[in-house]
């Protein structure tokens, strides 16, 4: 039963994989055949019309034969169901309750503190960590990828425990998804990976003693390097005006929730202005906070096990890639 608590965690199994390559290796598993479809748990009701329709028609499988008078309607039925729960559950989300990291989780937390990525994503606004309740967060993402369930449960195992959940939830070993590249000019570079979390992170400075003296093809003077990889990847939500809204982390939360956790460790950042979320946020939160904020019952995380909230829209696998070009010019300047 997951119920049941123990050491402050709802936990749904017992069990110690330490095997900390897991996550990185449950990709690997995947083979050439697996169908090239995903399944979108999608929000209506509440994401604008006009993005709905357009979602299932324009990614959707076959989409330019869907009826759209008949999901306007599916909209209208959801966004009326939305206006009863603005009055039955107002305030829901209200006075978030944060519950202390049980004590044998402690260890695991310190090496999260000390992961310089934990350091360098999370020095804006205070940041602690915490055990949230998964369904009273506010969401703003329209949609998970039901496709990432068997991955993530083929990475967790059949017998994990409370550090493999946390590690799950906030894998300070940074495990990669699968990525190829290749370079397609002699200053252009294409990346792709599945996972649509790959992205430029930056361009930084070297010196010439950072690179391996045996890749040098002159005396060199400095290094531009441009990088790309993933994010921080951790299950994280701010704690703004009494609400938790989850910023981070929503499909394995997803697929957590789904196999029986309730309450997750999650990391908090606190933000007590509206600069601060500006900082600390990101996308439709950073861009429109008030409905986050404001409504009486904004969009929830339970809201993606509703029914009545949501349709399930096959859409065909995509890839994310990421194309890196560079530009040198070399001129004779007057001398000073």
């Amino acid at each position: 039963m997951i119920d049941g608590r123990r050491d402050g965690i709802r936990i749904s199994r017992g069990g110690d994989n330490t095997d900390e390559s897991r996550l990185a290796l449950m990709l690997d598993r995947l083979t050439a055949d697996e169908p090239l479809v995903d399944r979108f748990v999608y929000l209506v009701g509440r994401p604008p019309l006009k993005d709905f329709t357009g979602f299932v028609t324009e990614q959707g499988v076959n989409g330019q034969d869907a009826d759209v008078g008949a999901l306007t309607e599916e909209w209208h039925v959801a966004s009326r169901y939305i206006r009863e729960l603005q009055s039955r559950e107002k305030g829901w989300p209200d006075d978030a309750v944060i519950e202390p990291l049980p004590g044998h989780l402690e260890p695991l937390r310190d090496r999260l503190f000390d992961d310089p990525v934990f350091r360098r994503a999370f020095n804006t606004v205070p940041t602690d960590i915490g055990i949230v309740e998964l369904d009273r967060l506010v969401v703003y993402q329209k949609f998970v990828n039901l496709s990432h369930r068997e991955l993530f449960r083929r990475g967790l195992g059949a017998d994990h425990g409370d550090a493999d959940v946390f590690r799950a939830c906030l894998p300070f070993d940074h495990p990669q998804p699968p990525v190829r590249w290749v370079r397609t000019h002699r200053n252009e570079f294409v990346f792709v990976s599945p996972s649509n979390d790959i992205r430029f992170l930056e361009s930084v400075v070297l010196e010439p003693d950072q690179i391996d003296s045996s890749r040098r093809s002159g005396s060199v003077a400095g290094v531009v390097a441009l990088t790309v990889g993933f994010g921080s990847n951790f299950l994280n939500a701010i704690h703004c005006e009494d609400r938790l809204i989850l910023l981070n982390g929503t499909h394995r939360a997803y697929c957590l929730r789904e196999i029986g956790y309730t309450h997750l460790p999650c990391i908090i950042q606190h933000v007590s202005t509206r600069e601060e979320l500006d900082a600390a946020a990101c996308g439709d939160l950073r861009r429109n906070p008030e409905p986050y904020l404001r409504q009486a019952r904004p969009p929830m995380f339970k809201d993606y096990f509703d029914p009545r909230l949501h349709r399930i829209v096959p859409v065909p696998r995509r890839l994310r890639q990421v194309r890196v070009k560079f530009e040198i010019e070399e001129s004779d300047v007057p001398g000073l």
